[in-house]
């Protein structure tokens, strides 16, 4: 360490690595990201891919950035500004340089400041020279031309020596925050195994990388942060995407079906079919349709013939969905449907977070259609309300609609795996063989029908999209029975609300001046607004909804106790709507963005500091 450097140490830190989309950030992010847990940090990321995906390499619309928060604390936002931004041309420090923190460090590849490259990022002068980062620590490296020096004897081509140059960046951070390159090196060994010279490669980068920085003085900065005091467990970062599946998956062995997933690919939700794809070895079955009504109508005929299915799409998906939506509605099968929710509307922001499909979750589907809709709010617990949605949809004999968001998808932290024996048990309504078997005759307590799987001898019966006599199953255009069904099926949905756990609140649950309401991935960031004002003695207190339709039982309960309630969402307020209709009395203030970003911790404290004035 050069004795130049000043040591800092800090709770926590948030770094931002960021380049063209084929640079390889994503990459470089997510193995400082895991190089940090195994190092006992706790961890959020935010990958933030180019909406522009096509975007000519150079140029803002197609950076591709990856921001990591670690810290010695409960982390549970990526962190709104950057202590260090790595910015590999023009494009990606103009793209990021809003997000770097004044007096923050920012590495840069000088290689990449040619004329042609600052003019396609729409600099009329280089950034460098003109003073304009003086507020900054920046630390000017030619990472492409120590990247080609560091492989000159390797024998590899200059396209495949230049692609290593990520490698040289994450080095140099492994050194600013005293982090080891072994993970990486045998995480290089595992991705390129049947290209060793390639592996090789990028390791001699990566020890380059960090050579280089634990050998000059450029180097200003140097970051101690501590492990993180955590529950003893066994670990792994996990995405929401991952936790989503693996729910799924668990949720099917509790039960003891097979688990069927029928989906169309779309961003952000491809990853779930993709890693349930993986999992024939745990019983599961997927289907890539060639369409989205094909991935649906294919789980609902899974789900006829007893397996635990699913489909997982994002919100122009869902909306293709929506008449066999309302098919598996009337037949009263179980399903889960998964939506990612995403930038709209259209196709929209395909790379881009948003929490603007909750109307289209409610309301979204002809006639009367209720179906119960969760939402997760946080990588991890992905995997929680995936599992959670399983288990009501196989006990309630219900479709039922799992709502994440592009934020959560993509974004990972560190997750205790927990125990199979530890889950809830879950109940199915199965018929058996010489049962008094009606297809609509309902369990009193829940008003589940009961499941009668094709095969089963003597329970042969018809099921489908046309109105059915209640008890008998029958066809029937009866408008007293019609009246009857409408009913029975919206009361099952409402009586869910005896099988969630109560509301709870974060701060004065006795209530008292503010109460901050969100709902789905806003969790991170609205807690940390609300702790952090909390602790400049603002009397401000959450409450977070998982469980949208049907609410809580408490809800109105918690609501009467604040004077003031501000419903913070990623829309243009259709929560706060939702609110309005099914708790009337209360005033309901709002909090509302949709830029395809989550929010910050610092607008939303703005906000609802002004409720205090």
């Amino acid at each position: 360490m050069s004795q130049e450097t000043e040591v800092i140490e800090k709770q926590d830190v948030v770094i931002r690595f960021s380049g063209d989309s084929g640079d390889g950030m994503q990459l470089t992010g997510q193995q400082f990201s895991d190089t940090a847990a195994l190092f006992g940090n706790d961890v959020s990321t935010f990958p933030d891919y180019p909406a522009e995906i096509r975007a000519p390499q150079g140029t803002v619309g197609g950076v591709s950035g990856f921001q990591v928060h670690i810290g010695e604390e409960h982390v549970t936002t990526p962190g709104d500004y950057a202590d260090v931004l790595v910015a590999m041309n023009p494009a990606a420090l103009k793209a990021n340089l809003r997000w770097a923190k004044k007096a923050g460090t920012i590495i840069v590849d000088t290689d990449a400041f040619t004329d042609k490259h600052l003019e396609k990022a729409g600099y009329t002068v280089n950034p460098l020279t003109d003073h304009s980062l003086d507020d900054y620590n920046v630390v000017a490296v030619d990472i492409t031309k120590l990247t080609l020096e560091a492989l000159r004897e390797t024998g590899l081509d200059q396209k495949s020596m230049l692609r290593c140059k990520n490698m040289f960046a994450l080095g140099m951070t492994y050194w600013m925050f005293e982090r080891s390159v072994e993970h990486s090196e045998a995480f290089l060994d595992m991705k390129f195994a049947k290209k060793p010279a390639i592996a090789a490669a990028n390791k001699l980068v990566l020890r380059a990388g960090y050579n280089y920085a634990a050998n000059v003085h450029a180097l200003a900065v140097h970051f101690k942060v501590a492990p993180a005091a955590i529950e003893k467990g066994k670990y792994r970062t996990i995405t929401g995407n991952k936790a989503t599946a693996w729910g799924l998956l668990a949720a099917a062995e509790k039960a003891g079906l097979p688990l069927f997933c029928g989906s169309y690919p779309i961003t952000p939700a491809t990853d779930i079919l993709h890693e349930l794809a993986l999992r024939r070895d745990l019983g599961a079955k997927t289907y890539q349709a060639e369409d989205e009504i094909g991935g649906i109508c294919t789980a609902i005929g899974a789900s006829y013939a007893g397996n635990f299915a699913v489909t997982t799409t994002s919100g122009p998906g869902l909306a293709l969905k929506t008449e066999a939506c309302g098919l598996a509605v009337m037949a009263e099968l179980p399903l889960v449907i998964v939506d990612v929710q995403r930038g709209g509307p259209s196709t929209g922001l395909p790379t881009k977070t948003e929490q603007a499909d909750l109307m289209q979750a409610l309301y979204g589907r002809n006639g009367e259609s209720p179906m119960p809709v969760i939402a997760a709010s946080t990588s991890g617990n992905c995997f929680d309300y995936a599992f959670m949605a399983g288990k009501i949809a196989l006990e309630h004999m219900t479709p039922v609609i799992l709502l994440t968001d592009g934020f959560l998808a993509n974004g990972a932290q560190p997750w205790l795996i927990p125990s199979m024996a530890k889950l809830p048990e879950i109940k199915l309504r199965i018929a058996q063989e010489g049962d008094d078997y009606h297809p609509y005759a309902r369990d009193p307590e829940t008003l589940a029908r009961t499941w009668a799987l094709p095969g089963t001898k003597g329970l042969e019966h018809r099921i489908g999209g046309l109105e059915k006599m209640n008890i008998t199953g029958n066809i029937s255009y009866v408008p007293e029975n019609h009246q009857v069904m409408t009913d029975l099926r919206a009361a099952k949905v409402d009586r869910i609300a005896n099988a969630i756990p109560l509301q709870e609140v974060y701060g004065n649950s006795e209530g008292g001046e503010v109460l901050v309401v969100g709902w789905g991935g806003t969790y991170g960031h609205l807690y940390s607004a609300v702790k952090e004002l909390r602790k400049e003695g603002k009397d401000v207190s959450l409450t977070h909804f998982n469980y949208i339709n049907p609410l809580p039982r408490n809800t109105k309960e918690i609501f009467a106790k604040y004077k003031k309630i501000i419903v913070c969402e990623l829309n243009l307020g259709q929560f706060a709507a939702y609110l309005r209709s099914k708790c009337p009395g209360f005033e309901f203030l709002q909090c509302n963005k949709v830029a395809g970003l989550p929010f910050t911790v610092a607008e939303v404290k703005e906000k609802v500091g002004q409720l205090f004035n």
